[in-house]
């Protein structure tokens, strides 16, 4: 199992775990963390934007250039800024943090 903890905007913690090989961005939705995820991992929106905690950006893999055109539209994107939908859990990123933005929206509440 693969330990990742998500933080929001105002410090709440949740320590969640997952298997290795899902994705970020449905983990954080099974975790009722507020990312859309619009285009169901098209990289067509940046609704599952989060922040990877410095200590562990170096860890993914790079962004693609789409991935990165997308970043350029988030809301509050930073240096350490990724879609979730883009990143895979692998055992090398057990106890992954990651910063939910406080500009996020969660559409599937309405």
């Amino acid at each position: 199992m693969i330990n990742v903890t998500f933080i929001s905007a105002d410090g709440e913690r949740q320590e969640v775990q997952a298997e290795a090989g899902q994705g970020l961005l449905e983990v954080a939705q099974a975790a009722g963390q507020p990312l859309e995820g619009t285009c169901e991992g098209q990289m067509a929106c940046s609704t599952c934007h989060v922040i990877i905690d410095k200590n562990w950006f170096d860890k993914l893999p790079c962004a693609v250039e789409d991935e990165e055109d997308m970043l350029d539209l988030a809301s509050g994107a930073r240096r350490t800024s990724r879609l979730s939908c883009q990143i895979v859990l692998t055992p090398e990123l057990n106890g992954l943090v990651v910063h939910i933005p406080a500009e996020s929206r969660n559409m599937q509440g309405l």
